[in-house]
């Protein structure tokens, strides 16, 4: 018998005398005695390191099983001492100076050294163990890093992008949908507000006519209501289309099942990426929307004394002159640090310290922190006020109906999305200067 198999029976019996101890106990309805707590974890003792040594006596016989089968498939012979004569098959002449795998491994220092320690026979039971021994020619095909043909690469179907930016800009701002190219909106340009307490009227005489040419004259205690005047304007923007392709092969789309929706996510998200630029830097050139920073008519607050006074200033001209509640505070991630590093005279953080809880704020409002606005340069603003048209939301096409590439099983895959932006009410947003 195999000697893993005899240390798997021995291993066996010793589980048994230990179940048979506990279940004893149990069918007695009482707990285990001292003693046989101490004999049941003996057995059991006994049973797992059986087993482990079975196990390692089970691989090194599967190790010398597979190495023989696999000099018998190339041919080499079990035994050095081959006809030096060159008689017999030939193939032992051709490989007359070869070892077998079995040889190499007895006729190892590390083999001998491990014999050597139990005086070169191995007793029942004992637990072996031997440096590794080099049989590298024959296993790995010459490679010093790989086990050659042998190894089969473990296909994780982990894609790691290089990853993106957190979209936050369309979160705070007015969507709206459009069916047509263009979109046309009305503006108040100014107010005037002649509201005023008026008293009961005492007479019902008419106005009389001005002693020259001009406008009538109400009677005295007419109790007339004062009027007021509001002025608007009509305005306008168009659609923009914001699009991008990537070619692929029809066999890596047919190969690699997730390919295509990895696509479909990636193209999406770099016109998400391209959009939020478009409503922060917009030039409003060409195809371009008009963004925050471009917008006529928008307020601006110089720099005074420190970041904070600053900001705080730039609050109140949004109240004041914008007639706009605060919703936001946008600001590029390097003049987030900025707030979240500040301490006060005793070298402490302020209320955006470390051990913060909640949304990170400055003056109560809440800052929205994306790579889109302006270093040195954050946006006091209530961001409704600035509204996107969707047209057309984002969709991915495929076709091969691109130059060539019907004949080279290349397909175009597009993603597109057509929207108009515009800031409808200019004067709700403040960029401020942080630099001194």
């Amino acid at each position: 018998m195999e000697r893993w198999k005899r240390l798997l029976e021995q291993a066996s019996a010793a589980a048994k005398a230990a179940r048979a101890i506990a279940e004893k106990a149990e069918a007695e309805n009482r707990e285990m005695t001292g003693d046989e707590r101490a004999e049941f974890d003996r057995k059991f003792a006994e049973a797992t390191q059986f087993k482990a040594d079975s196990d390692t006596a089970k691989k090194d016989a599967d190790v010398m099983a597979q190495a023989k089968a696999l000099a018998e498939l190339t041919g080499m012979p079990d035994s050095a001492t081959a006809d030096p004569d060159g008689g017999g098959d030939g193939r032992e002449k051709r490989y007359r100076d070869a070892k077998s795998l079995g040889q190499q491994v007895v006729g190892s220092p590390q083999f001998k050294a491990m014999m050597k320690a139990f005086g070169g026979r191995i007793p029942d039971g004992a637990r072996v163990h031997s440096d590794p021994i080099n049989v590298k020619a024959l296993l790995t095909g010459g490679s010093d890093t790989s086990g050659g043909a042998f190894v089969v690469p473990d296909q994780s179907g982990i894609v790691e992008m290089l990853g993106r930016r957190p979209l936050v800009i369309r979160d705070v701002i007015s969507i709206r949908q459009t069916e047509s190219d263009s979109v046309e909106f009305v503006r108040e340009v100014s107010h005037t507000n002649a509201a005023a307490p008026v008293p009961e009227a005492t007479t019902s005489a008419l106005p009389t006519a001005p002693g020259t040419a001009g406008a009538l004259v109400p009677a005295a205690g007419g109790g007339y209501k004062p009027e007021g005047a509001w002025a608007f304007e009509r305005d306008a923007t168009r659609v923009v289309t914001i699009a991008e392709w990537v070619p692929a092969t029809k066999r890596s789309l047919s190969d690699v099942k997730a390919l295509q929706g990895l696509i479909d996510d990636e193209l999406r998200a770099d016109l998400a990426e391209t959009e939020e630029n478009e409503i922060v830097n917009g030039d409003g050139t060409g195809e371009h929307l008009t963004g925050i920073y471009h917008t006529s008519g928008i307020q601006e607050q110089p720099f005074d004394t420190d970041l904070f006074v600053t900001l705080r200033k730039a609050l109140t001209k949004a109240r004041t002159v914008g007639r706009v509640v605060v919703n936001g505070i946008g600001m590029h991630p390097a003049d987030v640090e900025q707030v979240d590093l500040a301490r006060d005279g005793n070298n402490r953080y302020y209320g955006n310290g470390p051990f913060a809880l909640g949304p990170n704020t400055v003056w109560g409002r809440p800052i929205i922190e994306s790579e889109a606005f302006v270093e040195g340069s954050p946006v006091v603003a209530d961001f409704r006020k600035y509204v996107v048209w969707d047209r057309e939301q984002a969709t991915v096409t495929m076709s091969d109906s691109h130059a060539d590439f019907f004949v080279r099983n290349l397909v175009a895959v597009l993603g597109e999305q057509r929207e108009a932006g515009v800031a409808t009410r200019p004067s709700a947003f403040v960029v401020c200067d942080i630099t001194a």
